[in-house]
């Protein structure tokens, strides 16, 4: 009785340095399951969250399946086949849009009636349009990048000192010099800016893709997408938060290795 007193008075913090010393293991364990269950109650839904340690064990139960990596790989070559095309289309039609005045008027309006429209409403439509899974993930993933590079090249070219232009036209500089000299470096910081928005807004529309369309497959073939979404639906929600920080992971370094690539490409723009 004597030590169910000192437990209910070491739980409700009365003077727990006199009962410090009489405390044993199983006095500190039993006191730490009812701390928990107590915060359960009283915030209920914290309790669907599994702690830090479930995580670790789920993280380090799957890092050894090829599945888990065959996930990563998927999703990063998604990723970088649509972020690619949208740097090979989409640096040229902004730089286009910038320096040709005919062009813009005619290709601008309907750039900027689609550009509203969400990447993720694209989906329903191009897994009916596309012929395979894979395609249709990789066009929705093209979409999420195109907007947002056109949109900085075009930012990026418009904001240059014309008086720069001038001052190399009264030289005599031909299109191509005002072009490779002077327009496209001063646009350089602006592609690698909507490269690094792009980059994110990619990522999260790969995701997306695959859990809607099913990744193409079953969980170990599908992406992070739909390995997160598997984990859900079986109810694994530690499973959830591994691909949650895989994807955190995967995206810091893919952004990353964009600031490198554009650190070594701008080199009269580093600070240190």
């Amino acid at each position: 009785m004597e030590r169910d007193n000192n437990l209910f008075l070491i739980i409700i913090g009365n003077k727990p340095e006199a009962f410090k010393t009489e405390m044993t293991l199983n006095d500190k364990e039993l006191a730490g399951d009812m701390k928990s269950e107590a915060f359960k109650i009283a915030v209920p839904w914290i309790g669907k969250v599994p702690p830090p340690t479930e995580v670790v064990e789920a993280w380090t139960e799957i890092i050894g399946l090829p599945g888990y990596w065959e996930s990563w790989y998927l999703s990063t070559g998604r990723v970088f086949v649509g972020f690619l095309v949208a740097q090979l289309i989409g640096i040229p039609f902004g730089l286009a849009l910038a320096v040709n005045r005919y062009f813009r008027d005619i290709f601008f309006p309907p750039f900027e009636v689609l550009r509203p429209i969400p990447p993720l409403a694209w989906v329903p439509a191009s897994i009916v349009f596309w012929p395979t899974t894979e395609m249709s993930i990789a066009f929705v993933t093209f979409l999420g990048a195109f907007f947002t590079i056109v949109i900085n090249v075009l930012g990026g070219a418009q904001s240059i000192d014309v008086r720069y232009l001038r001052a190399a036209q009264s030289m005599g500089a031909t299109q191509w010099h005002l072009f490779s000299k002077i327009i496209l470096p001063g646009t350089l910081p602006s592609i690698f800016t909507g490269a690094a928005v792009g980059m994110g807004i990619t990522w999260e529309v790969v995701l997306a893709g695959e859990m809607i369309s099913g990744g193409g497959g079953q969980q170990a073939s599908g992406g992070l997408g739909f390995f997160i979404w598997s984990s859900y639906m079986g109810g694994t929600v530690a499973q959830v938060i591994v691909g949650m920080i895989s994807i955190g992971i995967a995206g810091y370094l893919s952004s990353s290795l964009i600031r490198f690539i554009g650190d070594r490409s701008m080199p009269w723009r580093r600070l240190f």
